[in-house]
């Protein structure tokens, strides 16, 4: 098995700023907000969190292909 990632960059879709998170392993995060402009994001239609929508690495939760939300 494969040793998940746990960190990922968070690109904002507003302001652009990039942000290195770590992520939680157990759970999706479905919100998150933007330390520079403050806008919320939440994930895309079809993702289940905001790493898979703007993260350079997916959620552990999809990693691990157990994600209970999706």
């Amino acid at each position: 098995m494969n040793k998940l990632v746990t960190s990922s960059v968070i690109t904002c879709p507003v302001c652009g700023q990039q942000q290195t998170e770590e992520m939680p392993t157990d759970a999706c995060q479905y919100f998150y907000e933007c330390r520079h402009c403050h806008t919320i994001l939440k994930p895309k239609a079809g993702d289940c969190c905001v790493f898979c929508s703007y993260g350079t690495v997916q959620c552990p939760p999809m990693q691990a292909g157990s994600c209970g939300c999706c």
